[in-house]
Order: structure tokens, then C-alpha cells, then sequence
């Protein structure tokens, strides 16, 4: 048999549409199904996680005052996968943006607001999708430059600004207290003489007060002080305040004995208090920027 023979056999040939498995539409289902169930429970593990160590509850303080866009889950999410991530995006927006993911690199998941659907009882309810995410870290972004925090009178101009409530000086607290909200006249008074750490500090918690006040007779200063604290936490940690004074050590007392839910939903309350008076001072930030001349303009 001639070694040419071969050249006139039937040949078996693959195509591409052959090599192609068939999409499947149930496994493809379930994975997605498993995957929302591992962070469903993720979110719960990690919930009661810091929920039981103050050192692992100030780690995620750390991560929500980094995201305070995105929910306390998310946050939760982000702090058990990837807890020192600055800047995330999916692949396709860092794709927009010119920049592309480091070879072996893996992402991580969070969730995000899928489609409207009608439960049993007929209302109406959000499914939530895992969503596959990077750090900028993980791309070839150059790196930012550290943050430029605002000097002290500037950064406590800020936190002034919009205040739900007056804010004014005496001499009358005790010793042992820098500001005080006042639900009774509606007013924050802050100690005379105080380091412009002390000030921002005591202020923003008084400030969170005010927030979760709002004039409504449901207000109760010891069930909000560990909110006050946290939101104060966050924001001095957001716009560079020393934050070396704040203890966690007892945060198990304060919420033991709470479902997973139920210790989100404090967490949404700081959360929510501290975002609205940080978009404030972003706010006043900004303006106050758009008004400084540039420096080729001050050079003129």
C-alpha cells in the first residue's frame, strides 16, 4: 500500500460547529443559582463574623467608609473577598475605561439588582444577581496618587455645611463631652477651645444624631449612640481624621442576640446617616474648588 493510498480515504473532519458544546441552558442556571446561595450565606457568616469580633467589625467600617455607595451587604462582600480594594468595576467598564485585567488574576462577586418579580402574597420584590468584579488593583491602571485631604478649618467648614441643626459654642458640657445634640431645642453646642481632631470627631457623631433624629418623637439617644459612633468612625476615617480613639471592643454586647438581618439593618442606619452628611461635604468641597483660581490663572 502506497504511503499516497491515504490521500484518497474518507477523511473524518471536525468543524467548529462540532468542537462547540450545546449551550446548557440548566446548568447554566444552576451554577448561577449556587453562586447567589454561596453569597447569600456569605453575607449572613460574615454578618454575624463582625457582629462577634471588634477588630473585624472595624475592618469592615474601614471597607463601607471606602463604599459608601454600596449596600452594607455588597460591603460585607467586598470586606470577606477582597477587604483592601480602593476601586472596583466589572470587566467590561474597566474595558471602557482603556484599562484590562491582569493576567491570573480572579475576580470576586457582589450583588446587584436584577429583575422585578411578584411573590406569593402579590407584592413586589427584587431579585439580586452576582456580579463579577475587579479591583483597580488587579488591572493596569496606573496607580492614583494618595488622597489630598482638605486642611482642618476647610474639612470642618465641610461638616458644617447644610446642617440639619444649629450648631454653637459654650462652656457649659461636662468635662468628659466635646459636642452634644439636643433633641429638645434642636440644636448641637460644642466645647470652646477643643484640636481640630476632637472637633470634627465629636461633631460628626452629634451631627449623626441630628441625621437619625430628623424631629421625630421615636428618637432615643442611647439606642442611636452606637450608630452615632460607628457613622463618626467612617467619616473621620473617609476624610482623613486620626481615628486612633475608637474602640470596638463591645460591639458583641451590642448586638448580640441578633439575627443577621436585623444587624444589617443597624449597619444600613449608620451607613445611610454617615453617606448623606459625607455627599454634603463632597458637595461643599467641590464648589470650593471650582472657585479657587487655577495656578496658571494666579500666576498671571
Amino acid at each position: 500500500m502506497s504511503e499516497l493510498d491515504e490521500l484518497f480515504q474518507p477523511q473524518v473532519t471536525t468543524t467548529s460547529a462540532q468542537r462547540e458544546q450545546p449551550f446548557d441552558k440548566e446548568a447554566w442556571a444552576q451554577k448561577k443559582q449556587e453562586l447567589r446561595q454561596w453569597t447569600y450565606e456569605t453575607i449572613d457568616a460574615t454578618t454575624a463574623a463582625i457582629a462577634q469580633n471588634g477588630e473585624q467589625f472595624q475592618h469592615y467600617l474601614d471597607v463601607q467608609s471606602r463604599f459608601d455607595l454600596y449596600s452594607v451587604a455588597n460591603a460585607l462582600l467586598i470586606l470577606v473577598q477582597r477587604p483592601d480594594a480602593t476601586r472596583i468595576a466589572d470587566f467590561d467598564s474597566w474595558k471602557e475605561q482603556g484599562v484590562y485585567i491582569r493576567r491570573k488574576e480572579t475576580g470576586f462577586y457582589i450583588m446587584e439588582p436584577g429583575e422585578e418579580y411578584k411573590r406569593e402574597d402579590g407584592s413586589t420584590a427584587i431579585s439580586y444577581n452576582p456580579k463579577k468584579m475587579f479591583d483597580v488593583a488587579q488591572t493596569t491602571a496606573q496607580k492614583k496618587e494618595p488622597p489630598i485631604y482638605p486642611d482642618d478649618r476647610t474639612r470642618i467648614k465641610a461638616l458644617m455645611d447644610r446642617s440639619p441643626v444649629p450648631i454653637t459654642i459654650g462652656d457649659a458640657l461636662p468635662a468628659e463631652v466635646h459636642a452634644l445634640y439636643q433633641p429638645d431645642t434642636r440644636n448641637i453646642v460644642i466645647r470652646r477651645g477643643l484640636g481640630a481632631g476632637d472637633i470634627f470627631r465629636a461633631l460628626a457623631q452629634e451631627l449623626v444624631h441630628a441625621e437619625i433624629d430628623r424631629g421625630h418623637n421615636n428618637y432615643s439617644r442611647s439606642d442611636t449612640n452606637f450608630q452615632a459612633y460607628c457613622a463618626a468612625y467612617m467619616l473621620s476615617k473617609k476624610f482623613g481624621v486620626e481615628t486612633a480613639s475608637f474602640r470596638f471592643g463591645r460591639v458583641s454586647e451590642r448586638l448580640k442576640d441578633m439575627e443577621p438581618q436585623q444587624i444589617r439593618a443597624e449597619l444600613t442606619v449608620m451607613k445611610d446617616a454617615a453617606h448623606d452628611i459625607s455627599r454634603r461635604m463632597h458637595r461643599m468641597l467641590a464648589q470650593q474648588r471650582q472657585q479657587q483660581p487655577s495656578r496658571s490663572d494666579s500666576a498671571r
